[in-house]
């Protein structure tokens, strides 16, 4: 695998303190956010385009999804102050882009999308947490918008081994290429 700098970004999803805070499966939430980070310093090495994503609400929680559902996200409220907040270990730099999302995937209601097409990006390189809500949403939105995707096996974790599982061995594999952190930081280089 080759990955092109100019033509690829690395898209991070939700590796931020309310989440990371949660235990994951098969790998420890830490153990995704270090991975990230390491991922993350050798794309802007390699000058390529890092997208670090979170999820948050409004405080008055008006723009949060609320439709009728068997099982209500695992979210109560008030939201901590540093819910949101990136983890440290991604050591973010003011050239990263930022996005802030609402839902699951990363695409609908926020610039993700023009973000990457006005730097030139072909191919994302999608890790983070959830494997099978945030991350599978946003490679889902990506594919119908023509994105070249890898996805960091080893980078990503879910609230249950099953699912994140799930994923990459039935969602996938349909969607992009799977790969793991050494392959994609040699690609990147």
């Amino acid at each position: 695998m080759k990955l092109d700098p100019k033509t690829t970004a690395l898209v991070l999803i939700d590796l931020q303190h309310g989440i990371v805070s949660r235990t994951t499966e098969p790998y420890p939430a830490h153990e995704v956010a270090a991975n990230g980070g390491f991922l993350a310093a050798a794309f802007r090495q390699a000058q390529a385009t890092v997208v670090l994503v979170n999820v948050t609400y409004s405080p008055d929680d008006g723009d949060r999804l609320k439709t009728a559902v068997d099982q209500q996200p695992a979210i109560s409220l008030p939201l901590p102050a540093d819910w949101a907040e990136l983890v440290p270990i991604l050591n973010p730099q003011p050239g990263d882009v930022r996005i802030t999302k609402r839902q699951w995937g990363a695409f609908y209601g926020t610039e993700l999308d023009l973000q990457l097409r006005r730097r030139g990006i072909r191919t994302i390189v999608l890790a983070g947490i959830s494997t099978n809500f945030g991350v599978e949403s946003t490679a889902r939105d990506a594919w119908e918008r023509n994105y070249e995707i890898v996805f960091v096996e080893d980078a990503c974790a879910s609230f249950s081994g099953a699912a994140h599982t799930f994923a990459f061995e039935n969602i996938f594999p349909r969607l992009g290429i799977r790969s793991h952190m050494s392959a994609v930081m040699n690609a990147i280089r």
